[in-house]
């Protein structure tokens, strides 16, 4: 059985002190609460509350949002490093906390206005309930202007009625950022967000799917049956849902990109830890040229990834349209995740190919990344417009 490692890997980042404390405080946390588990909860499709109410303790959920809601203030960045450390060991957990943060807390700190604001952000924080968000439906994908779900009002409140799946931490939730068409004439300028509290009638989760990978990160689907919500739970202007929503995947881009860097620096500590121990050819494995060239492509790949994301979080903390910096992280991040991953699972052979090793594991959670908040080919379709806009 192997063992995760605490090598050091950001040198030339120009971090400041506040995020080198998280930074380590995180990889400390990961290397010794969540690495012992990470299999365990792989193997058996759950996630532990346990090390959730740890990286509420930590502060985790609040690094990006103002003192005053209960967050530390510490910006994108910051938080993009929790990710990152995280996921060096745990994607399933590394996603939980990155679906929470971006995409059920954010929204409505964003757009929520005052009232939602604080009846819903200082929860979300605290971690008295995680958040989720409800964009995907089963006919409505990376076309998320085909949405199906429909709300009409109905006096003081709307009346929602469709289905949603592969909700992350949908079973753990105590509340929702929903899309629903409102307006079925003007198309996606139609559709409108909501936020949606956990308890209300009509509204009911299904068991999600088996999955390939991030088994330990909870999913499930959301179904609307006349499920009625009060009128002020209107996320932003109604028929701006889908230019909300838009906005939201722009910052969750970044944290997805996190996610696959952390999983490609594990899976790269993981291959060159195996390559200088492993005796091959009468010397040590890494002395082999086939292995050589392959750490050494692992390497400029990952520290590619990495000035991607810290570049795109730095915009974004900055206050600038940072749309095709996130899209060309997360794009990066994702596919270098794919190949450390498989390229770590040929260098150890057949102990790569065993689950008492965790590179097959992290090989099989890469591949979430080229897919959620957009495809690979939504992110080339994003930068190619970005250019086209720039011409």
């Amino acid at each position: 059985m192997t063992t995760a490692t605490t090598t050091p890997i950001l040198d030339g980042f120009d971090l400041t002190e506040e995020q080198t404390m998280i930074r380590d405080m995180v990889r400390e946390f990961a290397v010794s609460e969540l690495a012992p588990i990470a299999a365990e909860i792989d193997e058996t499709h759950t996630f532990p509350k346990s090390s959730w109410d740890k990286i509420v303790e930590l502060g985790l959920p609040g690094i990006p949002f103002p003192e005053s809601l209960g967050g530390s203030d510490g910006g994108t960045l910051a938080y993009a490093i929790a990710v990152e450390e995280i996921s060096r060991v745990c994607g399933s957990t590394g996603l939980t906390l990155a679906a929470h943060v971006s995409l059920g807390t954010y929204p409505i700190f964003a757009w929520g206005g005052p009232k939602l604001t604080e009846q819903y952000v200082p929860a979300l924080i605290r971690g008295d309930y995680m958040g989720a968000y409800g964009l995907t439906e089963p006919g409505a994908g990376s076309d998320s202007g085909g949405t199906r779900t429909t709300a009409v009002l109905d006096g003081d409140e709307y009346v929602l009625n469709g289905r949603k799946c592969f909700i992350t931490n949908a079973n753990h939730a105590g509340v929702f950022i929903c899309t629903a068409v409102t307006d079925k004439s003007l198309g996606s300028k139609g559709i409108s967000a909501f936020v949606v509290p956990r308890d209300i009638e009509g509204f009911s989760i299904e068991k999600g799917e088996q999955k390939l990978g991030m088994r330990g990160s909870d999913w499930a689907s959301l179904v609307f049956e006349d499920a009625r919500i009060p009128k002020d739970h209107l996320l932003g202007p109604e028929g701006e849902g889908f230019l909300t929503f838009m906005k939201t995947l722009d910052g969750g881009r970044i944290s997805i990109g996190a996610l696959a860097l952390g999983l490609a620096q594990g899976a790269y500590d993981e291959a060159k830890k195996h390559a200088y121990e492993r005796v091959a050819f009468g010397g040590s494995l890494a002395k082999q040229q086939a292995v050589q060239f392959k750490l050494a492509d692992m390497e400029v790949q990952i520290q590619c990834s990495r000035h991607l994301i810290y570049h795109a979080a730095r915009k974004k903390d900055q206050g600038v349209r940072y749309s095709k910096e996130a899209a060309m992280a997360k794009l990066h991040s994702s596919e270098t995740a794919m190949k450390v991953t498989y390229d770590a699972i040929q260098i150890l052979g057949g102990y790569g190919f065993s689950r008492e090793y965790p590179v097959e594991r992290m090989w099989r959670d890469a591949k979430l990344c080229t897919i959620g908040e957009g495809t690979s080919e939504i992110q080339r379709l994003v930068i190619a417009r970005a250019i086209d806009r720039e011409v």
